[in-house]
């Protein structure tokens, strides 16, 4: 059967291919259009197969707000190179495949993955484009956020999506603010809102580690005489271990050491919320590097996001957030 430039065309058009792999196709179907594309399926899936353990760190990050602005979605669908996460074609799958998640309100990576798509499923058109591109394609991350209001922020290049559930407390700039700690936390990189989110066991091994750490900077500072001040060894590294019985014992000792010093005790009280407020921050590094509310806001570095929130409203509030990354 004579295989015509407008059958190549059709192919073309339905999975994308190139025209070489289309004109091979229909040669080896026999001209058969179900069965060309069940040839580039195939080959597909030997081409996902070599590439399965090839690194994946380039692609794209979408995020999609639905009409009532409550419920929004983050789609990260990575590739091998920048090239192809550039390629307009690629893009435009990427916001295929997000939209037909915002439409049938999958909640799951692998709800999306199962979802029909183009006469086979998501999952099987990740694989049916890794052939067509050469490239290992798969679906790396997906979120949703459902509130009473949603903000989203796409950093440049569309390598980073945040979405930021809030109440707006009322002001008339919630929104504008909210996408600017949308934009802290693409940079910021918190993984958790609260300190109370901590696993116990995570904090527990992570002050050991904090504590070393610094211990061996000291030491190398000290033996190299690089002439940078010590700095404090943390007995904690989180507000969560900071309870009553803690920092009752923090302000004994500081008021100790106020009295070896000779300090009069009638000025005391100025001198022990400074030092308390430095013990808190010398114990709590952990949630300056994960928690959102206690990182230092990055637009205004003279409060946390926690204070520049209720800065805004005593009734605004943050109430949930997602962050996505390719790379």
């Amino acid at each position: 059967m004579a295989i015509t430039a407008k059958d190549i065309s059709e192919l073309r058009k339905a999975t994308g291919a190139g025209m070489m792999d289309c004109k091979a196709a229909l040669k080896e179907s026999g001209g058969d259009f179900d069965g060309a594309l069940d040839y580039l399926r195939k080959k597909g899936q030997k081409v996902a197969a070599k590439r399965a353990d090839r690194e994946a760190n380039e692609g794209v990050v979408v995020a999609l707000l639905d009409d009532s602005g409550t419920r929004g979605l983050l789609l990260a669908v990575s590739c091998e190179t920048d090239f192809v996460a550039k390629n307009e074609d690629f893009i435009a799958f990427v916001q295929d495949v997000a939209k037909l998640a915002a439409d049938k309100k999958v909640n799951t990576k692998e709800e999306l993955l199962a979802l029909a798509y183009d006469g086979s499923t998501v999952q099987e058109k990740m694989v049916e484009k890794t052939g067509v591109i050469g490239e290992k394609i798969e679906v790396s991350d997906y979120q949703v956020v459902e509130g009473e209001k949603i903000a989203s922020y796409i950093h440049a290049g569309s390598k980073i999506g945040v979405l930021v559930s809030y109440k707006d407390g009322g002001n008339a700039e919630a929104a504008k603010f909210f996408r600017n700690v949308a934009m802290h936390i693409a940079a910021m990189r918190p993984s958790i809102l609260r300190p109370e989110e901590f696993d116990d066991e995570f904090v527990t091994k992570e002050t050991e580690a904090l504590r070393a750490q610094i211990i061996a900077e000291n030491e190398l500072n000290a033996r190299e005489n690089l002439g940078k001040p010590q700095k404090n060894v943390p007995q904690y590294a989180s507000r969560r271990q900071l309870t009553e019985e803690v920092m009752a014992q923090a302000e004994e000792d500081i008021k100790a050491q106020l009295k070896a010093e000779g300090k009069p005790e009638k000025i005391w009280d100025k001198i022990v919320p400074g030092k308390l407020e430095r013990f808190v921050a010398d114990n709590t590094l952990l949630d300056l590097e994960h928690c959102l509310l206690s990182q230092v806001y990055a637009l205004d570095d003279t409060k946390t996001v926690e204070q520049a929130v209720k800065d805004l409203g005593d009734e605004a509030e943050i109430i949930e957030f997602k962050r996505v990354a390719v790379g």
